[in-house]
């Protein structure tokens, strides 16, 4: 009997086994492992504890992004902060593993660095002590998050302990209407399955919609993976892959270039590969996307309104709309177009590369942010910053009246007191719109860059199809 087709998934999990544990866990190889500042030095000193050195030093790649602040100059970095960042120069020193340090190339949100470095390659398994891990699957890698003691055991072993998840596959079928991002395309997805629609699954996205879509977007989807409840979102490569990583300073080159993409041609999902779930969604019919309450599923078109608490009839859905609504401060059935707001944020590992600067830009160009709205743009990395500025988009950003700050995960976790303001409204194009998650009692409302940007300029939250020149 002939044998179903393969997954993506699939393909790649099993190139990486190297035990089985049981019939659904296997010890795994891990190609690359990306520490930053929050949690790598410490996993280093955890290592030096126990008198292990790491097993793979040149699999290993280091950065400074959570802890750092993003002021000019570093000004405001906190005491932990700085303890944070000395002892991981000092310990990737001493264990032979490479940090992209601040200021130098290389350096930013690990997230944005792994991809522009050529790091992250189709096919790989890459791990970091961060859930949003999953970017990296829009390259075609299986890539994920892990805790603090998995990243001491990924130190010691260059290798993880791992369920294999069950497979789901999301298709984004048709063109993308006019203002609407990839990061309107994921959060209408995790509006119409839930916060929990992804777990125990990884996602595969395809479709015609992900086919036509640059990989900086495919990062974008992929990284609100884990806002879906999946640990895992991948994206099968393709020649638009290819094009991306061809010539960065950490893919193959020459002929292992060649032996490569042959290789990473045979990882899509095979035609008669079954997944566990399966999930179209008409791309036509999606708009621009806001959130209006404390979680990634509380998602609307712009031009929709709140919900009603009174409309709901379950008791238990209706509690928590009204929980998030008075949270949020806003009146159940309101238009969320129109609502005034205080911050806007563009940055993070969701929405801070190159591709996100200049659409925010192409919306800021030649306007002016609104009186009384503070609104910053935090490049993704070193090398994100400065071809931005070759481009003349700090400039555009600073006289539209942006604060241009430092490559770093600033206000998406609010460390060093980057923070909104208690009972401030922002607009933020980070991926997370937790209770407390800006600073404790803001209140956030996740959005595209050209959405944020459209925010800044309006004072209010703003449908950008209305500003699009």
């Amino acid at each position: 009997m002939q044998k179903p087709g393969r997954t993506l998934l699939a393909k790649i999990w099993d190139q990486h086994v190297i035990a089985r544990i049981s019939d659904d866990t296997d010890l795994l190889h891990v190609d690359r492992h990306l520490l930053h500042d929050l949690g790598g030095s410490r996993g280093l000193l955890d290592l030096k504890s126990r008198n292990l050195s790491v097993h793979n030093p040149e699999l290993t790649f280091a950065t400074p992004d959570h802890a750092i602040s993003t002021a000019r100059g570093r000004a405001g970095t906190s005491k932990v902060g700085q303890e944070l960042l000395a002892g991981l120069r000092v310990e990737t020193a001493a264990s032979g593993i490479e940090m992209f340090d601040i200021d130098e190339p290389g350096q930013g949100i690990v997230h944005v660095i792994g991809p522009e470095l050529g790091l992250s390659l189709p096919g790989c398994l890459i791990v970091c002590g961060d859930s949003h891990t999953c970017t990296h699957g829009g390259l075609g890698a299986l890539a994920f998050g892990i805790g603090s003691s998995e990243l001491t055991h990924v130190l010691a072993t260059q290798a993880i302990i791992q369920r294999r998840p069950k497979t789901m596959r999301v298709k984004f079928e048709g063109r993308l209407s006019l203002g609407v991002t990839a990061k309107d395309l994921i959060l209408a997805l995790i509006g119409q399955i839930g916060a929990a629609g992804g777990t125990g699954y990884a996602v595969e996205y395809a479709g015609s919609a992900v086919r036509d879509m640059p990989v900086e977007g495919r990062l974008t989807i992929c990284n609100l993976s884990i806002e879906l409840g999946a640990k895992m979102g991948l994206i099968a490569p393709d020649d638009e892959t290819y094009d991306y990583i061809r010539g960065r300073a950490y893919a193959p080159q020459g002929e292992m270039w060649e032996r490569a993409v042959a290789a990473w041609r045979e990882l899509p999902s095979d035609p008669d590969a079954v997944f566990d779930r399966e999930v179209v969604i008409d791309v036509e019919k999606i708009i621009p996307q806001v959130t209006w309450g404390i979680s990634p599923e509380h998602v609307i078109g712009v031009d929709g309104r709140v919900p009603d608490p009174k409309d709901i009839a379950d008791p238990a859905r209706r509690a928590a709309i009204e929980t998030a609504l008075d949270y949020m401060g806003l009146i159940g059935g309101a238009p969320i177009a129109g609502t005034p707001v205080d911050w806007v944020f563009i940055g993070s590992c969701t929405n801070s590369r190159l591709s996100d600067l200049r659409a925010a830009a192409a919306v800021a160009r030649g306007r002016k942010v609104a009186p009384g709205v503070r609104a910053w743009v935090v490049p993704g990395s070193e090398t994100v910053k400065r071809e931005a500025v070759a481009e003349g988009l700090d400039r555009l950003f600073t006289d539209a009246g942006f604060e241009w700050r430092e490559p770093g995960c600033s206000m998406c976790l609010a460390a060093n007191g980057e923070t909104v303001a208690p009972g401030r409204r922002s607009v933020s194009t980070s991926n997370r719109n937790f209770i407390g998650r800006q600073g404790p009692r803001a209140r956030t409302h996740l959005a595209s860059p050209a959405t944020a940007a459209a925010a800044a300029i309006s004072g209010a939250i703003a449908d950008v199809r209305t500003m699009e020149r």
